[in-house]
């Protein structure tokens, strides 16, 4: 069952530019790594929204968000790298909300954020 209503604006948004011509689930998510990182201006601050048991990342905690993870890394779900205590290490980007970003970077990541909370897979 989804978190959230469907959004028919963003749906098309993601289906004609995330995972346009995407057959299976290797190709959804390459697509998404590459209209998130074309989308995305790095860097910038983010606030952690979402306590993990992976991640040693406390609810409302400020991290700086360098890029993304490599295609590798990113096969299921999307991960961004984060320097955060003196350590860079990569982040689910589900867990963090960016802060003070252009727009396109903020509806790139709110497409990323409503595509999980809306429950779809790779």
């Amino acid at each position: 069952m989804s978190k959230i209503e469907k959004d028919e604006v963003r749906e098309y948004r993601i289906s004609m530019e995330a995972i346009v011509d995407a057959n299976g689930a290797e190709e959804q998510a390459l697509g998404w790594y590459y209209y998130l990182d074309d989308k995305i201006q790095f860097p910038f601050q983010a606030k952690c929204i979402e306590a993990r048991k992976a991640s040693p990342l406390k609810t409302g905690e400020i991290v700086n968000v360098t890029q993304m993870l490599s295609e590798d890394e990113c096969m299921q779900e999307m991960f961004v790298e984060i320097k955060w205590n003196g350590q860079t290490f990569g982040v689910p980007l589900t867990q963090v909300e960016a802060l003070n970003v252009d727009a396109d970077t903020q509806g790139a990541i709110e497409d990323w954020h409503y595509w999980v909370s809306r429950g779809y897979e790779f």
